[in-house]
Parts: C-alpha cells; sequence; structure tokens
C-alpha cells in the first residue's frame, strides 16, 4: 500500500463559484501511481466545499440561486457569527455543500457513474484557500 498527497490552491474572483477539479484530481492519481485505491478530495477551509454532480451551467446557477435562498448573504445582522467578518452564510453554504469526497480508482482512473465531476465549491472568495488530495492504494 502506498499513499500521496497533493495541495491544489484556489483564488475564486467572486464571492461564490464553482471551479471543476476533476483534471487536477486525476493528474494526481497519475502522478501518485496508484492503479487500485480510493481518492479523498476535501475543502481545507470552513467557508469552501467539495462536491460531485454534474458540470451542467444551469445546474451550477441552479445551487447558486438556491444556495443563497436558503442561507442569504445579507442582511448580515441576521447572524449571530458575523462580527469581525461578514461570511456566517459560507459556513452555512458549506454545511449544505459537503467538506469532502471519496472516489474509488479502478485502473488509475477515477471510477465515476455518468456525468460525474469533482468541484470545489466557493462560498466566501477573494483569497487563497488549499484543497486537500490523498489518495491510498496500490
Amino acid at each position: 500500500m502506498q499513499s500521496y498527497k497533493k495541495e491544489l490552491t484556489f483564488n475564486v474572483p467572486q464571492r461564490m463559484g464553482f471551479v471543476n477539479i476533476t483534471g487536477d484530481v486525476q493528474k494526481a492519481i497519475e502522478e501518485s501511481k496508484v492503479n487500485e485505491g480510493f481518492c479523498l478530495v476535501n475543502a481545507m477551509h470552513i467557508t469552501a466545499s467539495v462536491f460531485i454532480n454534474d458540470d451542467e451551467g444551469g445546474l451550477h446557477s441552479d445551487y447558486m440561486k438556491w444556495l443563497e435562498e436558503l442561507a442569504p448573504h445579507e442582511p448580515i445582522s441576521r447572524y449571530a457569527h458575523n462580527g469581525a467578518e461578514d461570511n456566517a452564510d459560507a459556513h452555512l453554504k458549506r454545511q449544505i455543500m459537503g467538506r469532502e469526497v471519496v472516489v474509488a480508482i479502478t485502473e488509475g482512473k477515477l471510477d465515476f457513474g455518468p456525468w460525474e465531476q469533482i468541484f470545489y465549491g466557493e462560498f466566501d472568495g477573494r483569497r487563497s484557500k488549499r484543497v486537500l488530495i490523498k489518495i491510498i492504494g496500490e
């Protein structure tokens, strides 16, 4: 059994956005030389997310609208968390979208269902944040 670690850094210029990181994760698998195993991908910040879904613009637009309806950014006075920062909504959005994903690796490739892709979700952008990729297997 072997393991491999890689970190990605993102700086999304908008407050909220989604970045398809499937290619970056597959590249890390190739670098790891793991042929059979598992790949963990997780956001290393409490206002960002990693999730799996379809890479379709309408869906991403729907996500943004839905998340903003569930946890609107303003008025920031509605949140007890907001003091020095104005990102309480981003914490809630991250909780909904999730912290991490685990994907099987089969024959050196991400073992996905139809249309599945891995995304980094940003909910309090305009600064650098990390994503951890951890691969274990043979």
